[in-house]
């Protein structure tokens, strides 16, 4: 694995082609600290460069998958709120911004990326699971949209995420009441993809998943992930353009005639990594 930024906050685990991005804060919840939000978009696009990786796994360790923003984060949010007017105002802005960007690495990275979700998973922690693609839960995960509890919106991801995946009305009522809610409802609004007995179970699900997914063509899976994305965000439409113009000019791929080989001699296709893109070479 190529060398990851240096990080304080995250356990990096790899088991051949997926990576295992795991909070690692356990005594506090996996609480976000300022750490937290700098160092999870150095790791997923240092992990989106190396090609010999294929899909991510986000989890917690401890009790808890996390419980959102630590007090830490908040300290600077509230010393802006000391100074001049315009300038503190100009300041938030860009730190939100900031802040999102943190999850938005998730949402672009050519990775797949599959949460493991047990015990809290809390204010920040559901903006989080809003930006990856897959979400597993164990019985006992408990969520909750708690900004509003605490007298402010959710600004890093929530509110514009999680409507495109449950139903509006629903969000509407869980962002204005803070309320907890539990995976029963999670699952019944498709918010999460199965539950799992325990922490343990879930991890191992989402590990096998992504090793699954791992094993497939990585031009494939790309493509996938970003037509979906985008099917998202544009009509029908445009979507349908979207993906006529990437299989234009990636579906001539070998990939294609090894799967379809090996799909008829009844094994399992190996894929090659993508190439990495960039100038350089000698002269």
């Amino acid at each position: 694995m190529t060398d990851l930024p240096e990080t304080t906050f995250f356990d990096i685990r790899r088991d051949g082609a997926v990576v295992d991005v795991r909070l690692n804060r356990p005594d506090k919840a996996n609480g976000m600290t300022p750490a937290f939000w700098a160092e999870l978009p150095a790791v997923v696009r240092a992990l989106d460069d190396d090609l010999s990786v294929r899909a991510l796994v986000v989890s917690g360790a401890g009790k808890h998958f996390s419980g959102g923003m630590d007090l830490a984060s908040f300290q600077n949010i509230n010393a802006l709120l000391t100074k001049e007017p315009g300038r503190a105002a100009y300041a938030l802005r860009k730190l939100i911004l900031g802040l999102q960007d943190t999850f938005n690495a998730l949402e672009n990275s050519r990775l797949p990326v599959v949460a493991a979700i047990h015990g809290a998973c809390i204010g920040g922690a559901v903006d989080l699971i809003t930006a990856c693609d897959i979400r597993l839960a164990s019985e006992d995960a408990k969520f909750s949209i708690e900004e509003i509890n605490i007298g402010m919106a959710a600004d890093v991801g929530t509110l514009q995420r999680l409507p495109k995946l449950i139903p509006p009305g629903v969000v509407m009522e869980l962002a204005l009441t803070g309320r907890r809610f539990y995976v029963p409802e999670a699952m019944g609004w498709g918010l999460v993809n199965t539950v799992y007995a325990d922490a343990v179970a879930v991890q191992q699900a989402a590990m096998d998943m992504a090793q699954d997914i791992a094993a497939k063509s990585p031009l494939a899976v790309a493509g996938t992930k970003k037509a979906v994305t985008y099917a998202r965000d544009h009509s029908v439409a445009d979507g349908l353009d979207q993906i006529a113009t990437w299989n234009g000019g990636m579906l001539r791929s070998e990939d294609l005639i090894a799967a379809m080989g090996a799909r008829m001699a009844r094994k399992e296709a190996v894929f090659a990594d993508l190439l990495a893109a960039g100038i350089g070479g000698t002269s």
